[in-house]
């Protein structure tokens, strides 16, 4: 008589090919992780950008000035920046009543270091840190169509690489630009 041999897997080689699939996608997920903050700064930034050309002309058509105030605020230990637009009315600067949407606070990643150059100027980091009960925009776009020129860079914070770059004329022609240069897109 033959014996039957049954086919099928041990436990210990289906534990062992579950382990090495585990491995797997933690090493792809850790390769693609990476790139999330070059990704969430991208967005970012390009929104800002277009954001402050949408205030620009929304400040025109309004007649009212509007302005973007960054901040600093520390977050269980690390740094992190958030930015909000805000109107310029006769009792002060508040959230403007028009564009909600476009006008919408935000946050940018975590590992950034921004660095804020208003004409010609490099503006200390000190003034990124709130602490006035109604603060003042650091950039305002005015109702006649200008702004003080300047520059918004975001280097990462570990090794102070430029990732981004901001940078606006006295028109108010804001372009974003990757690593400090143009990109392929034309971006403006």
């Amino acid at each position: 008589m033959k014996s039957l041999r049954q086919c099928g897997f041990s436990l210990l080689e289906l534990l062992v090919t579950l382990f090495v699939v585990v491995l797997v996608t933690s090493l792809v997920t850790l390769n693609v992780g990476s790139g999330d903050r070059d990704v969430l700064a991208r967005a970012s930034i390009e929104g800002l950008a277009k954001s402050a050309n949408y205030a620009l002309d929304e400040a025109q058509f309004s007649g009212m000035n509007y302005g973007l105030l960054l901040q600093m605020e520390d977050e269980a230990g690390q740094w992190r920046y958030h930015y909000d637009w805000l109107e310029r009315t006769p009792t002060g600067w508040q959230a403007p009543t028009a564009g909600k949407d476009v006008f919408s606070p935000g946050d940018l990643p975590s590992g950034i270091e921004l660095e804020l150059e208003l004409d010609g100027v490099v503006q200390e980091r000190e003034t990124l840190v709130i602490t006035t009960q109604n603060p003042q925009p650091q950039i305002i776009l005015y109702a006649s169509g200008e702004t003080l020129p300047g520059a918004l860079d975001m280097r990462a914070s570990d090794n102070g690489e430029l990732l981004w770059r901001i940078e606006w004329n006295l028109l108010g022609d804001f372009r974003a630009l990757q690593g400090g240069e143009p990109t392929e897109e034309g971006f403006q």
